[in-house]
Protein backbone atom coordinates (compact mmCIF):
# COMPACT_ATOMS: atom_id res chain seq x y z
CA UNK A 1 0.00 0.00 0.00
CA UNK A 2 0.78 3.55 -0.60
CA UNK A 3 -0.86 5.46 1.51
CA UNK A 4 -4.30 6.54 2.59
CA UNK A 5 -5.88 10.02 1.09
CA UNK A 6 -9.25 11.96 0.16
CA UNK A 7 -11.30 10.55 -2.43
CA UNK A 8 -11.03 12.10 -6.42
CA UNK A 9 -13.47 12.14 -9.10
CA UNK A 10 -11.01 9.77 -10.86
CA UNK A 11 -10.98 7.02 -7.99
CA UNK A 12 -14.85 7.15 -7.72
CA UNK A 13 -15.40 4.33 -10.84
CA UNK A 14 -12.97 2.15 -8.59
CA UNK A 15 -15.27 2.75 -5.31
CA UNK A 16 -18.41 1.67 -7.10
CA UNK A 17 -16.95 -1.45 -8.53
CA UNK A 18 -15.64 -2.68 -4.99
CA UNK A 19 -19.08 -1.55 -3.34
CA UNK A 20 -20.87 -3.24 -6.26
CA UNK A 21 -18.50 -6.34 -6.08
CA UNK A 22 -20.32 -6.71 -2.09
CA UNK A 23 -23.83 -6.05 -3.55
CA UNK A 24 -23.62 -8.82 -5.67
CA UNK A 25 -21.54 -11.51 -3.67
CA UNK A 26 -22.15 -10.76 -0.09
CA UNK A 27 -24.14 -10.11 2.79
CA UNK A 28 -22.37 -7.27 4.22
CA UNK A 29 -23.99 -4.97 2.35
CA UNK A 30 -27.86 -5.03 2.46
CA UNK A 31 -28.16 -3.04 -1.33
CA UNK A 32 -29.75 -5.70 -3.19
CA UNK A 33 -29.31 -3.16 -6.74
CA UNK A 34 -25.92 -2.22 -7.79
CA UNK A 35 -24.89 1.81 -7.56
CA UNK A 36 -24.04 3.76 -10.67
CA UNK A 37 -21.31 6.20 -10.73
CA UNK A 38 -23.87 8.93 -10.55
CA UNK A 39 -24.52 7.46 -7.10
CA UNK A 40 -21.10 8.07 -5.78
CA UNK A 41 -20.57 11.65 -7.59
CA UNK A 42 -23.34 12.33 -5.13
CA UNK A 43 -22.49 11.41 -2.28
CA UNK A 44 -18.89 12.78 -2.47
CA UNK A 45 -20.81 16.11 -3.36
CA UNK A 46 -22.48 15.72 0.00
CA UNK A 47 -19.75 14.40 2.29
CA UNK A 48 -17.57 17.10 1.12
CA UNK A 49 -20.38 20.03 1.61
CA UNK A 50 -20.81 17.96 5.68
CA UNK A 51 -17.28 18.22 5.72
CA UNK A 52 -17.17 14.61 6.13
CA UNK A 53 -13.99 12.11 5.05
CA UNK A 54 -14.61 9.97 2.21
CA UNK A 55 -10.63 8.51 1.92
CA UNK A 56 -9.12 5.71 -0.54
CA UNK A 57 -6.46 3.74 0.35
CA UNK A 58 -4.10 3.39 -2.77
CA UNK A 59 -1.04 1.44 -3.59
CA UNK A 60 1.89 2.20 -5.58
CA UNK A 61 0.52 3.41 -8.94
CA UNK A 62 -2.80 5.14 -7.70
CA UNK A 63 -4.38 1.95 -7.44
CA UNK A 64 -7.69 1.97 -5.34
CA UNK A 65 -7.62 -0.68 -2.86
CA UNK A 66 -10.30 0.72 -0.61
CA UNK A 67 -12.46 3.35 0.49
CA UNK A 68 -13.93 4.45 3.80
CA UNK A 69 -16.31 7.23 4.48
CA UNK A 70 -18.88 8.27 7.07
CA UNK A 71 -22.24 9.59 6.54
CA UNK A 72 -24.93 11.38 9.06
CA UNK A 73 -26.59 8.35 10.91
CA UNK A 74 -30.03 10.15 10.08
CA UNK A 75 -31.03 13.18 9.04
CA UNK A 76 -32.80 15.04 12.13
CA UNK A 77 -30.31 17.95 13.31
CA UNK A 78 -29.95 16.93 16.38
CA UNK A 79 -27.82 13.53 15.37
CA UNK A 80 -25.54 16.43 13.70
CA UNK A 81 -22.61 14.84 14.93
CA UNK A 82 -23.24 11.67 14.80
CA UNK A 83 -21.93 9.18 11.72
CA UNK A 84 -22.40 6.01 10.54
CA UNK A 85 -18.41 4.22 8.99
CA UNK A 86 -18.40 1.97 6.28
CA UNK A 87 -14.67 0.78 4.98
CA UNK A 88 -14.95 -1.86 2.44
CA UNK A 89 -11.74 -3.47 0.45
CA UNK A 90 -11.27 -4.77 -2.95
CA UNK A 91 -11.28 -7.92 -3.79
CA UNK A 92 -7.98 -9.60 -3.02
CA UNK A 93 -7.18 -6.83 -1.00
CA UNK A 94 -8.17 -8.01 2.37
CA UNK A 95 -5.24 -9.26 4.88
CA UNK A 96 -2.84 -6.42 4.20
CA UNK A 97 -3.67 -4.05 6.51
CA UNK A 98 -5.48 -1.53 4.67
CA UNK A 99 -8.62 -1.93 7.15
CA UNK A 100 -6.83 -0.98 10.03
CA UNK A 101 -5.12 2.09 8.32
CA UNK A 102 -8.03 3.18 6.47
CA UNK A 103 -9.92 2.89 10.32
CA UNK A 104 -7.24 4.84 11.39
CA UNK A 105 -7.24 7.33 9.49
CA UNK A 106 -11.31 7.69 9.72
CA UNK A 107 -10.81 8.18 13.44
CA UNK A 108 -8.71 10.93 12.73
CA UNK A 109 -10.32 12.63 9.84
CA UNK A 110 -13.36 12.39 11.76
CA UNK A 111 -12.25 13.89 14.97
CA UNK A 112 -11.00 16.79 13.18
CA UNK A 113 -14.51 17.06 11.40
CA UNK A 114 -16.26 17.39 15.04
CA UNK A 115 -17.82 14.13 15.28
CA UNK A 116 -18.65 12.66 18.45
CA UNK A 117 -20.03 9.22 17.87
CA UNK A 118 -19.14 7.08 15.48
CA UNK A 119 -21.34 3.93 14.58
CA UNK A 120 -20.36 0.70 12.67
CA UNK A 121 -23.87 -1.16 11.22
CA UNK A 122 -22.64 -4.82 10.46
CA UNK A 123 -24.25 -8.03 9.79
CA UNK A 124 -22.26 -9.80 12.07
CA UNK A 125 -22.36 -13.83 9.75
CA UNK A 126 -20.34 -12.16 7.05
CA UNK A 127 -18.05 -9.59 8.69
CA UNK A 128 -16.53 -11.18 11.53
CA UNK A 129 -13.01 -9.97 10.20
CA UNK A 130 -15.04 -6.32 10.51
CA UNK A 131 -16.52 -6.72 14.08
CA UNK A 132 -12.88 -7.77 15.76
CA UNK A 133 -11.47 -4.84 13.88
CA UNK A 134 -13.75 -1.82 14.99
CA UNK A 135 -13.32 -3.99 18.84
CA UNK A 136 -9.93 -3.41 18.94
CA UNK A 137 -10.20 0.69 17.63
CA UNK A 138 -12.41 0.74 21.23
CA UNK A 139 -15.95 0.15 19.73
CA UNK A 140 -18.43 -1.18 21.57
CA UNK A 141 -21.17 -3.28 21.59
CA UNK A 142 -24.70 -0.97 21.17
CA UNK A 143 -27.24 -3.63 19.64
CA UNK A 144 -28.24 -6.51 17.88
CA UNK A 145 -31.58 -6.42 15.93
CA UNK A 146 -32.74 -9.57 14.99
CA UNK A 147 -34.02 -11.10 11.41
CA UNK A 148 -34.12 -7.49 10.01
CA UNK A 149 -33.03 -8.12 6.66
CA UNK A 150 -33.45 -10.57 3.79
CA UNK A 151 -31.01 -10.90 1.30
CA UNK A 152 -29.78 -14.17 -1.21
CA UNK A 153 -33.14 -15.51 0.61
CA UNK A 154 -31.43 -15.60 4.20
CA UNK A 155 -32.74 -13.57 6.95
CA UNK A 156 -29.79 -11.36 8.40
CA UNK A 157 -29.55 -9.53 11.64
CA UNK A 158 -27.69 -6.17 12.46
CA UNK A 159 -24.71 -5.87 14.86
CA UNK A 160 -24.36 -2.07 16.61
CA UNK A 161 -21.07 -0.98 17.65
CA UNK A 162 -20.28 2.29 18.87
CA UNK A 163 -17.21 4.80 19.30
CA UNK A 164 -17.15 7.90 21.46
CA UNK A 165 -14.85 10.52 19.64
CA UNK A 166 -13.16 13.01 21.84
CA UNK A 167 -13.50 16.50 20.28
Amino acid sequence: MSGIRTVVEADLPAVRDIYNHYVRSSTVTFDEDESDLAFWEHKRDVLSVAGLPFLVAVDDVDVVLGYALVQHWRDKSAYRFSVENSIYLAPGAAGRGLGKALLEALLTESTKAGVREIIAVIEPTAATASIALHRRYGFVDAGHLRNVGIKFGRSLDVLFLQKSLES
